[in-house]
């Protein structure tokens, strides 16, 4: 593995995974140890033991992960950070790509903590019950020596809010699995979303004051001796003379229960993404103009629409919703072509695959001849509402900001590269940066390559006629040979590039590297996972002292 490309491609994200492990190792470390030797907790510490102390360190953490884990999802302020240039470099902005990752893994924080939580709570119980405490009588929770640490559970706040919150984060954990995920969206999306009820037990959570703190340290020193123990125990008399005076008591020890903390972390990030999703929901509560649906070969369907201030760029992806198939359900689709001052519709291709798009696609569809290709422009009133969210920001965009670009697309994820195509057709080259662009599209049918055959052509002709035909690297794939000497004659450029079978992607960037010494190449992959990962091992072992790949992977949440 080479050490230069590892560090271009994974560097950021694990420094910034070290100072998120780091921070949160800090905030375990300082907790436990305050709880442990701190004054004010000496005689709660003598009760519980070490419960106590990990069942406040976990919880500290756990405060930490649940305001952190919103952030990510603010997709407005990502995109606002991703666009702002001035604030944002490429650096920064292939970090924030990195937004998933990180909300998976405050999730997965969450989980675990949250066991250790629940695990130190439990033992807690069970040390109020057996550890009743007959000298300071408020600083039990139980009511009596003995009682069934059930019952103490199940008879306070903490108790039964954590149970709640418990039942809520395993249907979240379990639903955020990808057999879920891929069996059946809807049983991920509407768990998913039981975050609001979960944020609002957990600011419940500390309600009740269980945990008492001592607040008289000064007039009752922990572990000083009461008048009451110096006249019954003939020792601790020994003790009395030998100590200082500081050691007497002058007062009894008083407990006060914590003030809940919870809401000081989760107010900031709460309150930013209740603000953005208020925005979103303004800013697409307007539905969108449907303006054609194309029929394509393999169970693809084009959707043209039009909006008023709508504004995008290429690579950007929007969220769709149609209340007729769910209305709660918002589903991302990359832009294919983005609206322009001469044309202000925008589309999309989706494909149809799973529960949702096949519902909706039998709406758009419903009352039309199955052998028209485009509906006509009256059938508009038969077309289900449709409201777009967006656009949000991805990694996409970046593929003119490099020198040369590599874009790698595996059958539907060809789209945020057509949307670029559109750009580069409508703009030129000359207005970016790029000065060469490989394109690599793997698809399992033939017929596939239709989907975009003719804008493929259109930008290999525009190129020839403008004198740059090596700014446009053209490579297509097919693993199915059925029917491959049927392609229309038309689309001779196609033809001519294209090869049967799958690339070989260690001899490709090879190939690249030598051609292009001295440069940083940016590899943009939206597709299968297996071409992805390949790709992206490829890119971080690419042998070169000259030459540095770096992976791009398009990704939707």
């Amino acid at each position: 593995m080479s050490v230069r490309s590892w560090i271009a491609n994974e560097g950021g994200k694990f420094l910034v995974l070290m100072l998120w492990l780091g921070v949160n190792t800090w905030m375990f470390l300082n907790t436990f140890l305050l709880f442990s030797s701190g004054e004010q907790y000496y005689y709660l510490y003598k009760m519980l033991g070490l419960g106590l102390c990990i069942s406040r360190a976990s919880a500290s953490v756990l405060n930490l992960n649940c305001s952190l884990v919103l952030l990510p999802m603010c997709r407005s302020l990502l995109k606002f950070i991703r666009g702002t240039h001035t604030v944002s470099s490429r650096k920064t902005r292939r970090m924030l790509d990195k937004y998933k990752t990180f909300h998976v893994a405050c999730g997965l924080a969450i989980c675990i903590f949250s066991a250790i939580h629940v695990s130190a709570h439990l033992a807690n119980a069970a040390n109020f019950s057996t550890s009743y405490s007959e000298e300071f009588p408020s600083l039990n929770v139980a009511r009596y020596r003995g009682e069934d640490p059930k019952w103490i559970i199940l008879t306070t706040i903490p108790g039964v809010t954590g149970i709640v919150l418990v039942l809520i984060l395993f249907l979240m954990l379990m639903s955020s699995s990808n057999c879920v995920r891929s069996f059946n969206y809807e049983i991920f999306w509407y768990t998913h979303n039981l975050f609001i009820v979960f944020y609002i037990v957990l600011m419940v959570h500390m309600v009740g004051g269980v945990l008492k703190y001592q607040t008289n340290i000064e007039a009752h020193p922990p572990g000083c001796l009461t008048a009451n123990q110096s006249n019954m125990d003939p020792q601790a008399k020994e003790m009395e003379k030998a100590d200082n005076e500081e050691r007497r008591c002058t007062e009894e020890a008083h407990f006060q229960g914590h003030y809940p903390q919870t809401w000081i972390w989760l107010s900031g990030p709460l309150c930013l993404y209740c603000a953005e999703r208020f925005f979103r929901y303004i800013r697409s509560c307007d539905p969108v103009t449907i303006v054609t649906v194309i029929r394509h070969p393999c169970n693809v369907i084009e959707l043209q629409m039009l909006k008023n201030k709508f504004a995008a760029r290429s690579g950007q992806y929007i969220l769709l919703n149609c209340p007729a198939v769910s209305s709660f359900e918002n589903h991302p689709f990359t832009l294919t072509t983005c609206p322009t001052e001469n044309k202000k519709t925008f589309s999309i291709h989706l494909r149809i695959v799973g529960d949702w798009t096949e519902r909706f696609t039998q709406l758009l569809l419903t009352g039309s001849r199955t052998d028209m290709k485009t509906l006509p422009m009256v059938q508009h009133r038969k077309y289900p509402k449709i409201y777009v969210d967006g656009p949000f920001g991805s990694p996409s965009e970046d593929v003119f900001n490099y020198d040369v670009s590599l874009c790698v697309a595996g059958g539907i994820g060809v789209t945020p590269f057509a949307c670029m195509l559109h750009t580069l057709l409508d703009r030129g080259w000359t207005h970016f940066r790029l000065q060469r662009l490989y394109f690599v599209w793997v698809c399992s049918e033939l017929q596939s390559f239709y989907w975009f055959a003719e804008l493929l052509c259109s930008v290999h002709h525009k190129l020839w006629q403008e004198n740059r035909p090596d700014y446009f690297n053209m490579k297509l794939y097919v693993s199915q040979t059925d029917s491959l000497e049927n392609m229309s004659a038309k689309y001779r450029p196609l033809t001519s590039r294209l090869l049967v079978g799958r690339p070989r992607w260690k001899l490709l960037l090879n190939e690249l590297g030598k051609t292009n010494k001295h440069k940083r190449i940016g590899v943009f992959c939206c597709g299968p996972k297996a071409i992805s990962r390949t790709l992206h091992r490829f890119c971080n072992s690419f042998q070169s002292s000259e030459t540095v790949f770096e992976f791009n992977k398009e990704s939707f949440s």
